[in-house]
């Protein structure tokens, strides 16, 4: 490690310790959506009203309903029917995860293309963190891809400190070591801001431990298998992770790898 990148990660872990590092708030409209989930009574009529209010999120939610992993024999037109298709806990959930990428802006074109790298990346493994859920596990798929959307949040606050320190951003391979050394522990620090679910606060620090041991797998085994299998060719262990063992598969069996990966188009 260079003495810029130990001089800005002690900057950063010192303004964490102290509270200083202004954190990302979750959007007004991602609140609204929460409060509406919580609601067990709510309606897709009523949940319908509320994610209404943001067209562009609408837009997106139908756009998903119609993707290839989700098309049925009928497009979708309206959003109304699309809560309805995808149902209202996936519903919330997604909408959610489809706001938080609305943070994911930067004045600076260095940044603004980081910020679009991690947030592709996001997508993906959120996408096959669903499909993974869905076929493997008695989990919530919809929890499991608001997981893989948020695992790497943490990056948000180190690129916004960078935008306004030119020798870091100069600086690729410097600015790629402290993302990596200091979004984890910013991820918890945000989502437990955000109130987040407690299977999903620490996520962005456990996801990073592939030698992490749980009795029973978890969202954190799902994003780390997606984590996996979209970095496929890069050396990544799956088969050797405990969180692959947990999926239990019968001695032979290997993922529909290709299949997952097509996953990645769920989002977009």
């Amino acid at each position: 490690m260079n003495k810029l990148a130990e001089m800005v990660q002690a900057q950063l872990l010192d303004a964490i310790d102290n509270d200083d590092l202004v954190l990302p708030t979750l959007p007004e409209v991602a609140l609204s959506i929460r409060e509406a989930a919580e609601d067990s009574e709510i309606s897709v009529a009523a949940l319908s009203k509320v994610i209404g209010r943001d067209a562009a999120l609408s837009a997106r939610l139908i756009k998903v309903v119609n993707s290839p992993l989700l098309r049925a024999a009928v497009e979708v037109t309206d959003l109304h029917t699309a809560i309805t298709r995808l149902g209202i806990n996936y519903s919330c959930n997604l909408a959610i995860g489809l706001v938080i990428e609305q943070i994911f802006h930067a004045r600076s074109p260095a940044v603004e293309q980081k910020l679009r790298d991690i947030w592709a990346n996001s997508l993906e493994v959120a996408g096959i963190s669903y499909e993974l859920c869905r076929r493997y596990t008695q989990l919530k798929a919809d929890q499991a891809t608001l997981g893989g959307l948020v695992h790497q949040i943490g990056a948000l606050p180190v690129l916004i400190y960078a935008e306004e320190h030119n020798e870091l951003l100069s600086d690729p391979v410097c600015l790629h070591y402290v993302i990596e050394e200091i979004q984890p522990a910013l991820g918890d620090k945000i989502l437990t801001s955000w109130e987040f679910p407690e299977q999903l606060v620490n996520l962005p620090s456990q996801v990073q431990n592939l030698e992490r041991e749980t009795d029973k797998i978890d969202y954190i085994d799902i994003v780390q298998i997606a984590r996996a299998l979209s970095h496929r060719g890069r050396n990544l262990p799956l088969t050797a992770l405990p969180a692959y063992r947990h999926l239990n598969l019968p001695h032979g069996t290997e993922l529909e790898i290709g299949e997952l990966l097509e996953a990645r188009s769920m989002l977009r």
